[in-house]
């Protein structure tokens, strides 16, 4: 529809540069420009290489996005931009790119809420949100369960990370076992050649006593752990490890806790949709498992297609869209990157 809001976003969060372009709930473009692999061989994300790569993509990847849609900048309503949580360098070259863009073209800007973009982008397939639904993310810094009540004014945190963050622990045991970073898409690879009831691993926060402090928490430092020993038992002893079962038992725990608790959390709250987004909800394994253990109590599991799981613009234009629709205010020329953001906030 034309009177719907076309709003452009940009997020450099961390590893990906990314600019999108929607039109109320239909995605026009969707550019990308990775450093993922001038990480590799670190193992992990190097702040100052990442900014440095947000740099020099930024406009290249804009160009692209813009050519993409069929539109120029002076045509869109509305600049979003990812302002945190995230790597402070890199959000920095994304909010100075958007105050310079919107300056530039006089449009109002928004500053977002990463997280809540990842929940906002499933609206750019399977339209708009109920409300209220449980939205599940999961991803290498944060594993949060949430309470969509109303996505434009705010969600309510039930539960999240209490150490590492599930797509950490991916990388982590994926190092372990001598696969390439990010750990993520190696570790559901390997895993489908494995029996992922081979090995015992634990269930974080799942005893009873967890239950009561921590119900809708997360922990997957002692699974990493108890991998690690696992591996460490079997190389001392002069034993091949098996990758393919390692990956797959320890996938099959992450699976489950992350699942478990998100339908717990339907339940309590007497809701019937369950979002899931964030890189990890790109794995195979969480996905079926999703669908299988939510269609037996009655509850949708919405997700985007993995594409979209990861970071992109896409979703912060698609969480712009969302405010613009919803009349609320842009945010200041002045507004900062907040590195240690709070689900709270949606939009500053």
């Amino acid at each position: 529809m034309a009177d719907e809001p076309l709003v452009l976003g940009i997020e450099t969060s961390c590893d990906e540069t990314g600019v999108g372009i929607v039109r109320g709930h239909t995605l026009l473009a969707d550019a990308l420009a990775s450093s993922v692999e001038q990480h590799a061989r670190f193992g992990g994300v190097v702040p100052e290489v990442a900014s440095r790569a947000h740099l020099e993509a930024i406009v290249p990847t804009m160009d692209r996005a813009l050519a993409e849609a069929g539109v120029t900048l002076a045509d869109v309503d509305a600049i979003a931009v990812t302002a945190g949580p995230g790597l402070a360098g890199a959000l920095l070259v994304g909010v100075a790119a958007a105050k310079g863009y919107a300056v530039a073209a006089e449009k109002p800007v928004y500053g977002v809420n990463h997280l809540a973009a990842h929940v906002a982008v499933d609206t750019l397939e399977h339209g708009p949100l109920p409300e209220p639904a449980v939205a599940l993310l999961v991803s290498g810094g944060h594993s949060s369960l949430l309470l969509v009540d109303d996505l434009a004014r705010g969600v309510t945190p039930l539960g999240a990370t209490i150490d590492d963050a599930a797509g950490e622990a991916f990388d982590k045991v994926a190092r372990l076992l001598g696969l390439p970073f990010p750990g993520g898409p190696y570790i559901d690879r390997e895993a489908r050649a494995g029996d992922p009831a081979a090995i015992g691993f634990p269930r974080g926060l799942t005893a009873a006593k967890d239950l009561v402090a921590h119900r809708y928490d997360f922990s997957f430092s002692g699974l990493k752990t108890a991998v690690a020993r696992w591996v460490e038992a079997r190389q001392r002893a002069g034993e091949a490890v098996p990758v393919a079962d390692v990956a797959a038992s320890f996938q099959e725990a992450v699976c489950d806790v992350l699942v478990g608790k998100a339908l717990d959390a339907c339940r309590a709250n007497g809701v019937e949709t369950l979002v899931i987004g964030g890189g990890v909800a790109a794995n195979s394994r969480l996905r079926a498992m999703a669908e299988e253990r939510a269609a037996k109590r009655g509850v949708r599991v919405r997700m985007p297609r993995p594409k979209l799981c990861t970071d992109n613009g896409a979703m912060v234009a698609a969480l712009g869209s969302h405010l613009v629709a919803s009349g609320v205010a842009p945010s200041r020329l002045d507004l900062p990157a907040d590195s240690a953001m709070p689900l709270t906030t949606v939009s500053v």
